[in-house]
């Protein structure tokens, strides 16, 4: 009886549409473990980049010059590359002198923007996946649970005289898929709100430098 009731045992002696609910399952953590610990690392090297970037900006330096090192740098990233689009936008149109100046800052600023958004796709990249698995997961598991007790119910129509030890096996591997659905939905969750925030965090240091630096541009297209 001990045997029977043995994760392994119950898993392998399930029916086949629990055994491919846990499967699922499974591979649903799988894929959000792996996508947990990328995000980790993405956004940690986001903050890294934006802090050693607004370190660099406002500690008085050229900003021609830091715009020809953020150009020349494969792994310029976040604001970096916010500000890259700005600049450039900027003296490609201060060029014309027809344009007014605030024509000019509001083109470097549409750059910006743009720039802006794409590093906010990256960021955001994967964590809608984060929040299907959150939201679906206890449901699939609770459907492969239903299942499975139906199954052990249905066959003890056939039992003259139905016995804990009949139907414990059944119930026990019906609750296996509730338990593996928690199991995929619970760091889901938790990954999806803490990444969430941190992007959140994140997009309001590239608005606030995008207006400080659109700022900036406007004193310099009125010199």
């Amino acid at each position: 009886m001990q045997s029977e009731l043995s994760f392994f045992h119950l898993v392998l002696n399930a029916s086949p549409l629990v055994q491919l609910v846990m499967a699922s399952l499974m591979l649903a953590s799988v894929i959000s473990w792996t996508m947990i610990f990328d995000r980790s690392r993405v956004l940690k090297k986001a903050r890294k980049a934006a802090d050693a970037f607004e370190k660099r900006f406002w500690s008085g330096g050229d900003m021609g010059e830091l715009y020809s090192q953020v150009g020349g740098s494969e792994s310029s990233a976040g604001m970096a590359n916010i500000f890259y689009a700005g600049f450039q936008e900027f003296t490609r149109l201060r060029k014309h002198a027809d344009i007014e100046p605030m024509a000019v800052v509001e083109g470097a600023r549409r750059a910006m923007h743009v720039a802006m958004s794409r590093e906010m796709d990256g960021l955001e990249t994967n964590l809608s996946f984060l929040a299907t698995v959150g939201s679906t997961s206890p449901y699939v598991g609770l459907f492969g649970t239903v299942w499975g007790i139906m199954n052990s119910f249905t066959a003890l129509g056939n039992v003259k005289q139905a016995t804990l030890s009949l139907v414990a096996p059944g119930i026990a591997e019906a609750l296996i898929a509730t338990a593996m659905g928690l199991f995929a939905a619970i760091p889901a969750v938790v990954a999806y709100n803490r990444y969430s925030n941190d992007v959140e965090r994140l997009n309001g240091r590239y608005e606030d430098f995008l207006d400080e630096f659109t700022t900036i541009l406007q004193r310099q297209a009125h010199v």
